[in-house]
């Protein structure tokens, strides 16, 4: 007995699904855009208040590095104790 599929190979199973699929939009040529709002813009620029500091670094590397830096040694241990006691 000889058994034939109906409509021989010629059938594609996935053909009613890539019918039923919507088309790929074409890219449009619009660019992207961004907009940056004022507060970040400040934020890029900068803050006096870390220029400043910066600065202050710079002075203290310079003098460390010409050998005029000097550490006050009893403000320092004061500042130690009080971190640690408050730590505590």
């Amino acid at each position: 007995m000889n058994i034939n599929p109906i409509n021989g190979a010629k059938v594609n199973p996935y053909q009613k699904q890539l019918q039923n699929q919507p088309s790929v939009k074409q890219k449009s040529n619009q660019a992207d855009q961004v907009e940056i709002s004022a507060k970040a813009k400040e934020m890029q620029q900068g803050n006096s208040l870390v220029k400043a500091r910066q600065e202050h670094v710079n002075e203290i590397k310079q003098q460390v590095q010409n050998g005029e830096y000097e550490v006050d040694a009893k403000k320092t241990a004061e500042k130690l104790k009080a971190f640690f006691d408050h730590r505590a």
